[in-house]
């Protein structure tokens, strides 16, 4: 093992513990479900763009990402900023009016905001139920990439990084709620954005310039140099549907629309709206024109999935390279910090206090019960994606496409229609979400390729057809409406 690798992770992850240690120090007292959830809906722009563009990039960011590169091409980063608008659209479609409900009901959670329009249990029972099988499905998966990338850049056995990873990531979330979470990810955001931009820098210096390395890949196949990649496989039908399911479809990933309840006022939107697209667009370019031309430095690779952390060992430094070591780090840890805070939300807010327990909120010391019950309750579900991560699924990387696919399906048009359709219903919401949900998964067990369409297409079309229909036909009640 080399240390001087090592170095800056061993930094960083100290950090990261260092923030949740200080966050739970100053907390902001007197509600403790919303500062521990929202952090007291106390975000500014920068670090509302931050935590919002962290939670998006994850280990397909710089792993899956940059490998599909690798094996396309440059027409495959033109592909990816096709997700460049994601945060815009989902502040600007959900953020200010989001807001504003949430506070007028005073919502902390998700399905907080969706009782309040369409006050139906059935409609927060699936809601909750979903999340929490997405989440603990997706949350897998960023485990095992965190252990896998500590495995194979340190020399660490499997076991031993995804128990360090596990546990970074547990403590911290549990430690210092949303707040932590948030400064984390903003942490996160520029080791991101300081990796890719190094990573970048030292292959284009390896490969002497950038004219030499598109020649190369010219060379290598010259489909690599064209928009549409080798055997035309960047079809059109394929273009939309990678945009309706990583940029269109995000505004329906309640971990990303959460985020438009926590900001501080509308100039903290509005900063936030141009920051996180920036950052994205960065993000998105850096990551993947380093895969396509990593090609031209390394033709062979077993798989293309290796490209990032072989270049990194490749073409820089081990101190530098362990500064990279964190990008990736950082983008799995922002991705699994959000989802572990949202899912205890979900288990002690939505279902323990609303249907199981209702007065606890009104007992001598609630907040120092809610305290204790919400780490309890924040460890224990880390600790069983901990354990569901050491023996993991062959065919994992199905398990995370399935599961944000079924989060969209369920979430988006409950969210947007809720917000913006009068005439929407508790049972049109419900249809949609029961339709969106089966269809999505009949798909892609049954016909997950309908001549390059990706399945999330089509169920995204059949639940707001549903959810229009049931709500004309059964429309909601006058005195439930918000």
């Amino acid at each position: 093992m080399n240390n001087l690798l090592i170095i800056p992770l061993v930094i960083y992850l100290i950090g990261v513990f260092a923030i949740a240690f200080f966050t739970r120090r100053h907390q902001v007292s007197g509600n403790f479900l919303s500062e521990y959830f929202l952090g007291s809906r106390s975000m500014g722009g920068f670090v509302l763009a931050m935590t919002l563009a962290a939670t998006y990039a994850s280990a397909s960011s710089f792993i899956g990402g940059p490998g599909a590169a690798y094996k396309m091409g440059l027409g495959w980063v033109l592909l990816a900023m096709i997700q460049l608008p994601a945060t815009w659209l989902t502040l600007g479609v959900l953020g200010k009016k989001f807001a504003i409900e949430a506070r007028k009901h005073n919502a902390v959670t998700l399905n907080d905001m969706l009782y309040a329009r369409f006050k139906s249990r059935s409609v927060v029972i699936l809601a909750s139920l979903a999340l929490l099988l997405a989440f603990f499905g997706t949350m897998v998966v960023q485990f095992v990439g965190g252990a896998r990338l500590l495995q194979t850049v340190t020399g660490l056995s499997y076991q031993h990084g995804l128990l360090i990873f596990a546990g970074t990531v547990g403590l911290y979330t549990t430690i210092g709620g949303f707040r932590a979470v948030v400064l984390t990810d903003t942490i996160q955001g520029i080791m991101m954005l300081i990796g890719t931009a190094i990573l970048l820098i030292g292959v284009i210096h390896a490969g002497g310039s950038l004219g030499a390395l598109v020649t190369e890949l010219h060379h290598i196949d010259p489909a690599l140099v064209t928009p549409y990649g080798p055997d035309q496989f960047l079809s059109q039908p394929f273009m939309l549907s990678f945009w309706v399911l990583v940029c269109f479809g995000v505004i329906g990933l309640p971990h990303a629309a959460v985020r438009c309840m926590s900001y501080k006022d509308s100039s903290s939107l509005h900063k936030g709206m141009v920051i996180s697209t920036i950052m994205i667009a960065l993000l998105m370019f850096g990551t993947h024109i380093t895969g396509a031309l990593g090609r031209a430095l390394i033709p062979e690779l077993a798989s293309p999935d290796q490209i990032m952390p072989t270049l990194m060992m490749t073409v820089l430094p081990p101190f530098v390279a362990g500064i990279f070591l964190a990008g990736p780090m950082a983008a799995i840890m922002s991705t699994i910090d959000s989802q572990l805070i949202q899912s205890s939300a979900t288990l002690l807010k939505d279902l323990y206090i609303n249907y199981i327990n209702p007065q606890l909120v009104n007992e001598h010391n609630a907040e120092r019960k809610l305290n204790r019950l919400s780490l309890w309750i924040t460890a224990i579900f880390a600790l069983l994606v901990f354990f569901a991560a050491t023996n993991p699924p062959e065919m994992i990387v199905w398990l995370n496409l399935i599961a944000l696919g079924g989060l969209q399906a369920v979430f988006l048009w409950p969210l947007v229609l809720g917000l913006y359709w009068k005439k929407a219903s508790p049972i049109g919401a419900l249809s949609s979400m029961v339709v969106g949900l089966t269809t999505y998964l009949s798909l892609m067990w049954f016909k997950p390729n309908l001549a390059g369409i990706h399945p999330i297409v089509p169920t995204l079309l059949l639940g707001l057809l549903s959810f229009i229909i049931m709500s004309l036909v059964k429309p909601q009640p006058v005195e439930s409406k918000v």
